[in-house]
């Protein structure tokens, strides 16, 4: 069954993106090698919550829980996830299919 993994990025508009572009150009290859499918990237967001303005969302589909675990244990994915974690207020959600 497919794997979606779904985040919403919130960017201080007094710090700026920080190395957050650059973990993307890093993220990508290392999402698609494990299987991984970009199906939404965009910062065109209408948010619905008056607590939460996210600048960006992303959605990518996997094949499995699987391979979406792969990815972000990956020693790959280790080596860059301090310039998200330093840079932006990243929220992510694994949601499974079930039908």
């Amino acid at each position: 069954m497919s794997c979606f993994f779904v985040v919403d990025t919130c960017i201080d508009e007094h710090k700026g993106r920080g190395s957050y572009d650059e973990y993307i150009e890093q993220v990508v290859p290392i999402v698609e090698r494990c299987g991984g499918k970009y199906i939404v990237r965009s910062e065109k967001i209408t948010s619905l919550s008056p607590n939460r303005n996210p600048q960006c969302v992303i959605i990518i589909s996997f094949p499995s829980r699987e391979a979406l675990t792969r990815c972000f244990e990956s020693d790959a994915y280790k080596a860059i996830m301090n310039k998200r974690i330093e840079s932006v207020d990243a929220r992510g959600l694994i949601v499974e299919e079930d039908v």
